[in-house]
């Protein structure tokens, strides 16, 4: 048994401590948000009054946070983690954030001892509650080797992906695909439906054709091909948009300091703004085909 300190157990890192909890490990948790604090510990947690609090005594400490700017404040901080954790106690950041800030708090970590991956997932709600996260792990090769059982218990996918903030870089890159493709599907759907070629169809051609993606034989943006997909639960959000276009702003960050053309991807980061902007932030992604279809 691990005894683990998890800090952010919102719509993700909730599915996940729970998992290692049934995998019998011992599971000292902390939220800002009680009713998410409240939610693990009837899950078998057991609360911790503080996010340092949470990472006193354990042999590992997983953080799921919403952006850089935290992830910094729960390290970094005074009264955080680096200050909280006893030597060798190993982190692992899940969180989606910059690929800078995630190198910045590593070497903070390594500067005080302690051995850091960023472990950014794929998969949305339905894979952290199914334990089929995809992982993209940056770091050294023994934390990662060390870590490997606790994250095979999350996810069915774990890739080493090179050293610290490559785990981010991953991420940021698939979801930078993700995003673009989504909008392309969402568009050709729209037009097949303007040329009176039904959805179903486009689906069974395209599913078998050069056209295939994740975008639509997983979650296609329209009700009935796909049955799990939000399409036909009024999208609700396995994958909020505003979460997309975080991450797609983290893309076209990194292109800006890279100096790399990523010309779809702004144009992708542009429509996922607008359609936030309208008030849709908090719904699947895949619901843009309804800003698409306005048009």
């Amino acid at each position: 048994m691990t005894s683990i300190g998890f800090i952010g157990l919102g719509n993700m890192g909730g599915p996940m401590a729970r998992n290692l909890i049934s995998a019998g490990h011992a599971v000292a948790g902390f939220d800002v948000e009680a009713s998410a604090l409240d939610r693990a510990v009837g899950n078998g947690a057991t609360a911790a009054a503080s996010a340092a609090g949470s990472a006193v005594g354990c042999d590992v400490v997983i953080t799921m946070l919403p952006a850089g700017e935290y992830v910094r404040q729960v390290y970094l901080g005074d009264d955080g983690v680096l200050a909280s954790a006893a030597p060798g106690t190993l982190l692992i950041d899940c969180s989606t954030i910059d690929v800078a800030t995630a190198r910045g708090v590593n070497e903070a970590a390594a500067t005080r001892g302690f051995e850091m991956l960023d472990a950014p997932v794929s998969g949305g709600v339905g894979g952290a509650e199914a334990g089929t996260l995809t992982f993209m792990v940056g770091g050294a090769s023994t934390p990662f080797e060390r870590a490997r059982p606790l994250l095979d218990i999350m996810g069915s996918n774990v890739f080493h992906t090179g050293g610290p903030g490559n785990g981010q870089a991953a991420k940021m890159c698939n979801n930078m695909i993700l995003g673009i493709s989504m909008i392309a599907v969402s568009e050709a759907f729209t037009l097949a439906n303007k040329v009176g070629l039904g959805a179903q169809t486009l689906f069974d051609v395209v599913s078998t054709a050069s056209g295939q993606c994740w975008s639509l034989t997983s979650y296609c943006p329209v009700p009935g091909p796909v049955p799990t997909s939000p399409a036909n639960h009024d999208y609700q959000a396995g994958f909020p948009s505003d979460m997309m276009l975080k991450d797609l702003r983290l893309a076209q960050e990194s292109a800006g300091l890279t100096g790399v053309s990523t010309r779809l991807g702004a144009e992708a980061e542009a429509i996922y703004a607008r359609y936030c902007e309208s008030g849709d932030g908090a719904s699947d992604f895949s619901g843009i085909i309804r800003m698409i279809a306005e048009k």
